[in-house]
C-alpha cells in the first residue's frame, strides 16, 4: 500500500527527471561577445582569445570595435612588431562570421583614408559609442584584452 509520503516521493523524482531531460535536450544559446581594442599592441593577443572562444563555442557571436591606435591593426599592409601580417588571420577570424567594426572619427582625426581599411571591416561613426550600444541595447558580453 502506499502511503503519502512514498506518493509525494514519487512524484517529486518524476518531475526532478523530467526536468533533467528537459534541461539536456536544449542547446545553450550563443554568448555575444565585444572585443574592444583601442591600441594594436594587444590586437594579435585580442584575435588569439577569439579563437580559443570559437574553438570552445563555435556559435558565439563576436564583434570586435576598434578606435584611436586600435584600429592600426585594420589597414591595409599593417603588420605587428615581428613583421607578421594581420590580415591573414583577420581574414580567417572573418571566415568564422567575425565582425570587425573601425572607428570613424579617429579615422578622421588622423586623417586616414577610408579605403586603407581592411576589406570586410565595418565602418560606425564612433567606436566608443558602438562599445556602449553593443552592451546597452544589444546585450553583448565585454572583453578588453
Amino acid at each position: 500500500m502506499l502511503t503519502l509520503s512514498k506518493m509525494l516521493a514519487g512524484a517529486s523524482m518524476a518531475a526532478v527527471l523530467g526536468l533533467t531531460g528537459c534541461a539536456s535536450t536544449q542547446e545553450a544559446p550563443p554568448i555575444k561577445t565585444m572585443y574592444h581594442i583601442n591600441d594594436s599592441a594587444s590586437a594579435m593577443a585580442a584575435m588569439n582569445n577569439i579563437n580559443n572562444q570559437l574553438a570552445a563555442s563555435p556559435k558565439d557571436q563576436i564583434v570586435v570595435v576598434t578606435h584611436g591606435k586600435g584600429i592600426d591593426f585594420l589597414l591595409q599592409d599593417a603588420t605587428d612588431k615581428d613583421g607578421n601580417p594581420y590580415n591573414v588571420k583577420v581574414e580567417a577570424l572573418q571566415a568564422k562570421k567575425v565582425d570587425f567594426r573601425v572607428c570613424n572619427n579617429t579615422l578622421v582625426s588622423r586623417k586616414i583614408d577610408p579605403a586603407t581599411v581592411a576589406k570586410g571591416a565595418a565602418i560606425v561613426p564612433s567606436g566608443v559609442a558602438e562599445v556602449a550600444k553593443l552592451q546597452a541595447r544589444e546585450g553583448y558580453t565585454y572583453i578588453k584584452p
